[in-house]
């Protein structure tokens, strides 16, 4: 049976500012399968369709309507374990607030303000600014919205670049000049002095490194 996630929402507006003329909305569900996970969005409408829950998954969708149009392409999404996150940027400029939601004055029990974020119209100009984290992606046209900006993680290709740690092999450019025999062999004797040195080490050492001294026994009380 097809059920509805808890969806949330809250808005900012402005007649100058695009950026802060927005409406923030939240799908409350954790453990959405990912690979289920399906939504677009249109000027006018959003549809969310998803797999959740980790011992028995369940299917969740729901179609909303606006009140009033947004722009998608300027729009932002951020999909995570816990929750789906959304970014409208509406298409209108103006101060007043949309007065609901959706297009139909109709009451549905799963979509609630998001009272974190919420701040009445007349008290915007003195509220602080809504914190997202970071993460969110772009709706590409005609795409199933931020899922496809998770692509962006292909720029890790650019850890190629280690392969300029081939340029160690410029040191062998250096020893050409170098008198190869010369240089075995004050290697040998290097490596002979060291080990009869070693030798020597190891016939002086006595048992002073087997560990710490045991504790005396405690005298007995008089």
């Amino acid at each position: 049976m097809v059920q509805h996630p808890e969806v949330l929402w809250a808005q900012r507006s402005s007649e100058a500012d695009a950026a802060k003329n927005v409406v923030y909305l939240t799908v409350n569900l954790p453990d959405i399968q990912e690979s289920s996970l399906k939504y677009n969005l249109t000027a006018t409408s959003i549809s969310f369709e998803a797999m959740a829950g980790s011992e028995q998954p369940r299917e969740y969708k729901f179609d909303l309507e606006f009140f009033g149009e947004v722009i998608p392409e300027d729009s932002s999404s951020k999909f995570s374990s816990r929750s789906f996150k959304v970014i409208l940027r509406k298409k209108e400029l103006k101060l007043e607030y949309w007065p609901r939601l959706t297009k139909e004055k109709v009451r549905n029990a799963f979509l609630k303000t998001d009272f974190e974020k919420w701040v009445d119209e007349d008290e915007q100009d003195g509220a602080a600014e809504v914190e997202e984290d970071e993460g969110f992606s772009g709706f590409p046209p005609g795409g199933p919205g931020g899922m496809g900006g998770m692509g962006g993680m292909g720029g890790m290709g650019g850890m190629g670049g280690m392969g300029g740690m081939g340029g160690m092999g410029g040191m062998g450019g250096g020893m050409e000049g170098m008198d190869i025999e010369k240089l075995m062999a004050q290697m040998a004797a290097n490596q002979g002095s060291s080990s009869g040195q070693a030798a020597d080490d190891n016939d002086g050492d006595d048992s002073d490194d087997d560990g710490p001294p045991p504790l005396e026994d405690a005298e007995p009380s008089k």
